[in-house]
């Protein structure tokens, strides 16, 4: 039976728990549930906080698991990141008092506060530079108004939080996270009907289906508007003048899609939601 790590609670559990339910998964019902059996996908569900997620894939004793990116690099875990999941995405930056610093490698010798000391360490390391790091389990903005740090290392959505307490992003991000499968590395054939399924879900949230009618005589202009992901389905009408076609496109693409097809004489279009996909 395939061991699954989910977050039990934050920023990445609900979306987590709807993706796994979208690929055909049956978790738990309670909140307050720890512990779930999927018999009929053979699987069971471990419900941890995110940031122990890591540690327990590494080690073993879970198959996979469900974690930032940021959470799985700051654990000095084992665990290997298997695929993106597209959601729970944020951007991990340097910030210190307005004026105070123009590049990272200013930060030599000085004080980082930070929530994530494991993953500053290691881009510090690599690129030489020698700093001190504070440990903060939260509220790392206040550090340097307070006394205990020179700079931060943080998550940073639209720079908002940061502007209250006098500081700025300097440099380049040091992390681009999002929600991510890991995995301990070991071969099991339930891993991988999982990650075909989460792929399935990912593919159906990205495309989406678009059926139309046109005449044959503008068939090729509307199949060059929109071609499909290997190539149109085309059916014939009753009327032999017109066909019916059936492509997937990208959904974030759709509207402007449908004014081209429109223009190429397209009628009667019809865009429809995926639910699951296998391409």
């Amino acid at each position: 039976m395939l061991k699954i790590a989910v977050p039990n609670k934050g920023a990445l559990s609900e979306t987590a728990a709807g993706m796994l339910e979208e690929a055909g998964y049956h978790g738990r019902r309670d909140g307050k549930e720890l512990i779930v059996s999927d018999p009929s996908n053979d699987v069971e569900f471990f419900y941890l906080r995110p940031r122990d997620i890591a540690t327990y894939v590494g080690s073993g004793v879970i198959d996979v698991g469900i974690t930032g990116r940021d959470l799985l690099l700051d654990s000095g875990s084992p665990a290997i990141e298997v695929q993106g999941l597209g959601f729970g995405r944020s951007t991990f930056r340097f910030a210190g008092p307005v004026g105070a610093f123009s590049s990272q490698d200013e930060l030599a010798g000085v004080r980082i506060a930070s929530s994530y000391t494991g993953l500053v360490r290691s881009w510090l390391d690599a690129r030489g530079l020698d700093a001190t790091l504070v440990h903060l389990d939260g509220a790392v903005e206040s550090a340097v108004r307070l006394g205990v740090a020179d700079a931060i290392a943080d998550v940073v959505e639209t720079g908002a939080t940061l502007r209250k307490q006098g500081l700025e992003t300097f440099g380049d991000p040091i992390l681009s996270s999002e929600a991510v499968l890991i995995s301990s590395g070991g071969e099991h054939e339930g891993a991988r009907t999982l990650r075909r399924r989460l792929e399935g879900v990912l593919v159906a949230r990205r495309y989406v289906m678009v059926d139309y009618d046109v005449r044959r005589e503008d068939l090729d202009a509307a199949v060059r508007v929109c071609p499909g992901k290997e190539s149109a389905t085309i059916s014939p009408l009753r009327d032999d003048d017109w066909v019916a076609v059936r492509v997937m496109t990208e959904s974030h693409d759709v509207n402007r899609v449908m004014d081209a097809l429109e223009a190429a004489g397209a009628k009667a279009i019809i865009v429809t939601r995926i639910h699951a996909a296998r391409v």
